[in-house]
């Protein structure tokens, strides 16, 4: 089981996660819409999701699209601009004992503080029937506002009743253009990025962005070392490629 838990307190709230030592990934995260690049579809401004986000009150919604796409990003920057408590599962790991324990959490959170609680459930396709089902009450009476992500077709695999009570988004891969910005954000912010970065020239961000097949996290996955020939490099010289982020 996955689970976040967040109070009131500012150091805790998901876009504030990130601290000093953590891995890149989580530093890189974005913790804002302003930072969050792509998916201008859902999120220009105007926009029915980006108003809910921006106005701290965002509404029951299944985020469909690929890896990398931004889908727990998104449900982050949700919870923090609403000063929700988000609890967040993995439908892998996660039955209906653990959905029913999220759901008692919300139920004393708002009788006791009326502080809304905000669900984000990863692979909510690989719920079955009677678990998808479970979440029924509680979404429909606005007790949880749920934001489940899935990478299959959600009017194949999300139960119909569930998904009458939620908005659907579906997220684009992220043009070669936005994971360069992406890249280049990592290699230019010391303080979340890489405090000694590698030289990296155009080329090859412009490289590593387009194979990146639209997943922000493959980026600089695997590129840990240069593409140069075996006895290019003289020992102990450092690599010109930028170590992993990893968004989902």
């Amino acid at each position: 089981m996955v689970d976040r838990l967040f109070d009131d307190s500012e150091e805790e709230r998901p876009h504030e996660e990130a601290i000093k030592d953590a891995p890149l990934a989580v530093r890189m995260r974005p913790r804002s819409l302003d930072e969050l690049v792509g998916q201008e579809h859902v999120l220009g401004e105007g926009s029915a999701l980006r108003t809910a986000i921006e106005s701290g009150r965002p509404h029951s919604a299944v985020l469909y699209g690929p890896p990398g796409s931004g889908k727990t990003t998104l449900a982050r920057i949700a919870a923090g601009g609403a000063k929700a408590a988000f609890e967040e599962e993995s439908a892998v790991n996660a039955g209906r004992a653990e959905i029913r324990a999220v759901i008692e959490r919300a139920r004393e959170r708002r009788r006791s503080s009326e502080r809304a609680t905000i669900l984000f459930l990863d692979e909510i396709h690989r719920f079955n029937k009677a678990q998808q089902d479970a979440l029924l009450p509680a979404v429909e009476e606005g007790l949880l506002t749920l934001i489940g992500a899935t990478t299959e077709n959600p009017y194949f695999e999300v139960n119909s009743a569930l998904l009458s009570r939620c908005q659907l988004y579906e997220l684009r891969p992220l043009e070669p253009d936005r994971i360069e910005a992406l890249l280049r954000r990592a290699l230019s912010d010391p303080d979340r990025g890489l405090a000694d970065p590698p030289p990296v020239g155009d080329p090859a961000l412009a490289m590593l962005a387009q194979r990146c097949g639209g997943d922000a996290r493959v980026g600089p996955g695997t590129a840990t070392t240069t593409s140069s020939r075996p006895g290019s490099r003289p020992p102990g010289a450092r690599t010109s490629m930028p170590r992993s982020i990893t968004w989902r």
